[in-house]
């Protein structure tokens, strides 16, 4: 199936050839019609020959995709808005949402780091506070004790 090239928001693009759309098996609701009609519109991107990433955003872009990144390096993403596949032919947003969330995660792979967090201390009037409601509370449960009855 020919598929343009996906555009990102920071003025790159990814190639087509790296890109795959296809009609898969959907889950959910259908009945026997689900286990022989290919509703789902899939979307597979070839990340790792790609030439869009270095090393270390193929990694990020791996470890964001989470189950969705294959061992072969690929991108899998599957959209199935409705149940009958004429239905998702007609409906464009189904294809339109698959690239859309994989461009997305390409987006958020490509955005470099944040920088790592600057550890500080507690100011002392913090520590003060905490220390003097952690005495309180001591307190208030020393106060729960039995009672004592004095006859």
């Amino acid at each position: 199936m020919g598929v343009d090239p996906l555009r990102l928001g920071n003025g790159r693009e990814v190639p087509a050839w790296t890109l795959t759309e296809a009609f898969v098996q959907s889950a959910g609701p259908g009945g026997q019609n689900v286990n022989k009609v290919a509703t789902a519109v899939q979307l597979r991107f070839q990340a790792k020959g790609s030439g869009v990433f270095t090393d270390n955003q193929y990694a990020r872009l791996m470890r964001l995709a989470g189950k969705r990144g294959t061992k072969a390096g690929e991108v899998v993403i599957e959209a199935s808005r409705y149940r009958t596949q004429e239905r998702n032919r007609q409906d464009a947003r189904d294809r339109q949402d698959a690239r859309d969330r994989l461009a997305a995660l390409i987006e958020k792979a490509l955005a470099p780091p944040p920088p790592p967090r600057k550890r500080t201390r507690p100011t002392r009037g913090s520590v003060e506070r905490r220390l003097k409601a952690k005495a309180g509370r001591g307190q208030i449960k020393k106060l729960r004790g039995p009672v004592e009855d004095d006859q």
